[in-house]
Parts: structure tokens; C-alpha cells; sequence
């Protein structure tokens, strides 16, 4: 049947120079935008005196990177995609190393379209090239353990943070987290990871019908996203008076959690394919939306944001489906189309629900629970299938 997934990720994957490439990149990108998030909100309240009108137009220019993804099959018309990877990560460290020197409204908004810019860009060339460079057994074990080291990342970085900042200001602090963007991003160039025997990519845009699912699945999922990372933090701060130091400890424990787990999730998806692990998060959610609306306790919320964080790791089934399905000269411009599709809802969700939010706090959540339904009702048009149309695979 095949080599056990722990065994893919020993033999095969960590001696992998792509692998060794896109971890030193990942945890570069994940640095970066861990510091940028933990000391962002402080900065442009107590350096850059920035209301909240400002706060959330920032916040939104933040999300235009993401939107605009598509946009990389043209720059890969410039660069070779690994390339294109490197120089985004080195991008996203000069945006937070630049962003403390900056304390106003315009220079904040340059250096987080730089930060940003960075940051979406690789995500959208790490998911390419690890479809590319990775068969079809190994992929989901390559997201999933990259997930967890961007977990473990997330707990050094809030950590060394939260120490510095007893010695240190803000603008040191952003000065050294981007510094050590940089320094992940130029060790990675050590690493030679190009193999010459892939199909070449499509330098164009690509829109296949027969990709409908992978664009729909996309589109919910991003939506979904956007509830979790907007409402179920508000939630917590505003219904349940959770401080600061209780959300940064429910992120910590988040993060613990996601760093052991997230392996775990790449061989469920082996084991059991993409449609029933994506069955049992869009099940899942549906109840904890709900939750989220109707239990009135706060530990319940607290748990309900940890169950919620792991079961959105399952999402990364959904570009292991297109790895299935697509034609490999299509998954560079795809993961790119996939991504911006991802991001629709960031532009238009989060005001639209707050003002749901202003009604009621229910209902944001009960919208929630109702793209659950949707998304559990599409997964069930995936066809489960083992035979790959990419020749990289040899199980």
C-alpha cells in the first residue's frame, strides 16, 4: 500500500533541498508577520497616534495584497517562482524592519502594503511549489509539518517579544524581528532546491471550468476564515472581557496545540482523502458557530477558538485536492487564482458583519454556521480520486 506517511516525511522529504528551502522561508514569513501583528496595535496607537478609523484602513489596505494574488503569474514572467518566493519573504522583512521608523499614518500604510505584499506572495509560491516539487502522498505531510513549524514559530516569536519588550522599544523590537526575516530569507539562497525535470508553469491566467470545485471550496473557505479571525476575537475581548494577557495566553496554548497536532492532519488526509477530512471540519464548524452564538460562558468560547483554529489546518486539503485533479502546467497560476478567490471575502465580510455585529452578535456567527452547511454540502461533489494526472507521483 505504499510507504507510512511518518516514514515519507524521514526518508524522503527532509532531506529534500525544496523542503529545506521552503522551511527556512516559511519560518522567515512567519516571523515576520507574528511580530508585525503582536507589536503593530501598540505602535500606531502610542508611536504613530493613529485613531481607529486610521487602525482599520490599514488593516484592510493589509488584506489588498492578498486579493491581488493573481497577479504573480505576470511577475513570474520576470522570476523563476523559487526566486519569486525568496525575494517576497525578504520583502515582508523589510516591511517590519522599516515599519518602526515610520510613526504615521502614510508611512504605516507603505510598509504594510510592504509587509503584506511579502507575506501573500510567498504564501501563494510556497502552496506552488510544494504541488509542484512534492507527489501526491508527500504533499499533505509537507503542508501540514510546515504548519506546525509556523505554529512553534508563533510561540519563539510571542515569547522573545514578550521579554525584549521589558528592555526594549517598539521601534527596536520591529528593527530586529525584521532583521531576522531577512537574515531566514538570504539562508535560504544557500540552498539550491530547482529540479530541471517538472512541467513548466503557464504564465498566464488560468480559469477552467472543471476547476469549479477547487474555486468554490476556496471561496467558502476564505469566508469561513474571516468569521473566525474577526468576530471570535471580538467575541472573547468584548462579550467576555478577556485582557490582553488572556489572549495572549489562549494564543500560546493555541499554538502548542497546532504544532503537535498539525502532522497528524497531513496523514489523515493520506489515510483517508480530502473528502471526508473536509466533511468532518465543515461538520465541525457548523456546530461551533452555533456555539459561538448561543453558549454564554467564556471557557467554552475560549475552547470553541482552539477546536475552531484546529480544524481550519484542514483547509490545506483543499490544494491537495487540486494536486488530483488539475493539470500540473496549471498549479502555479491556480494556487495564484485560488488564493485571490480566497481573499473576496476579506474585502467585503468583516464590515458587512460588523454591522450584522451591531444588530446582534449571533448573527455573524449564525451566517457561520450556514456557510458550514454550504461548504459540507459541496464537498460531497469531490471525487476521491488516486490517480494523478501529475507524473511526479509514484506511489
Amino acid at each position: 500500500m505504499g510507504t507510512a506517511p511518518g516514514l515519507i516525511m524521514k526518508k524522503d522529504i527532509r532531506k529534500d533541498p525544496m523542503y529545506i528551502y521552503l522551511l527556512l522561508l516559511t519560518i522567515g514569513s512567519t516571523a515576520g508577520l507574528q511580530g508585525w501583528t503582536t507589536l503593530f496595535n501598540n505602535f500606531a496607537v502610542e508611536n504613530a497616534h493613529l485613531d481607529g478609523f486610521q487602525v482599520g484602513v490599514i488593516q484592510s489596505v493589509r488584506e489588498i495584497p492578498g486579493f491581488l494574488s493573481l497577479l504573480v503569474v505576470y511577475v513570474l514572467l520576470i522570476f523563476r517562482e523559487h526566486r519569486l518566493a525568496f525575494i517576497s519573504v525578504f520583502l515582508c522583512g523589510a516591511g517590519v524592519l522599516a515599519t518602526g521608523y515610520l510613526p504615521s499614518f502614510s508611512g504605516l500604510l507603505v510598509t504594510t502594503t510592504v509587509m503584506s505584499l511579502g507575506y501573500h506572495y510567498y504564501e501563494t509560491t510556497n502552496q506552488s511549489l510544494t504541488l509542484q516539487y512534492f507527489t501526491q502522498k508527500q504533499s499533505p505531510v509537507v503542508f501540514a509539518y510546515l504548519r506546525s513549524m509556523t505554529a512553534l514559530t508563533n510561540v519563539i516569536i510571542g515569547a522573545l517579544i514578550w521579554a525584549a519588550s521589558m528592555f526594549l522599544e517598539i521601534s527596536s523590537l520591529f528593527l530586529i524581528s525584521g532583521t531576522a526575516v531577512i537574515i531566514f530569507s538570504i539562508a535560504a539562497l544557500r540552498v539550491d532546491p530547482v529540479r530541471d525535470d517538472l512541467p513548466s508553469q503557464h504564465k498566464k491566467m488560468i480559469f477552467r471550468t472543471r476547476y469549479w470545485l477547487y474555486y468554490l471550496l476556496n471561496l467558502l473557505s476564505g469566508a469561513r476564515r474571516q468569521i473566525f479571525i474577526v468576530f471570535a476575537i471580538l467575541l472573547l475581548v468584548e462579550r467576555y472581557r478577556f485582557t490582553v494577557t488572556q489572549i495572549t495566553l489562549l494564543f500560546l496554548i493555541n499554538n502548542v496545540i497546532n504544532y503537535f497536532l498539525s502532522p497528524y492532519i497531513g496523514r489523515a488526509i493520506n489515510r483517508f482523502g480530502e473528502r471526508k477530512v473536509l466533511s468532518l471540519e465543515y461538520f465541525s464548524i457548523i456546530f461551533i458557530f452555533l456555539a459561538y452564538a448561543f453558549i454564554d460562558n467564556a471557557l467554552v468560547a475560549a475552547g470553541l477558538y482552539v477546536l475552531d483554529q484546529i480544524f481550519f489546518n484542514f483547509a490545506i486539503g483543499i490544494r491537495t485536492y487540486f494536486q488530483k485533479i488539475g493539470d500540473p502546467a496549471d498549479v502555479a497560476p491556480s494556487m495564484a487564482v485560488g488564493f485571490t478567490i480566497n481573499h473576496i471575502a476579506a474585502v467585503v465580510l468583516p464590515a458587512f458583519g460588523g454591522a450584522l455585529w451591531l444588530i446582534d452578535y449571533r448573527i455573524p456567527f449564525i451566517a457561520g454556521s450556514v456557510l458550514g452547511v454550504c461548504s459540507l454540502l459541496t464537498v460531497q461533489m469531490m471525487k476521491e480520486t488516486n490517480s494523478p494526472l501529475s507524473p511526479l507521483s509514484v506511489d
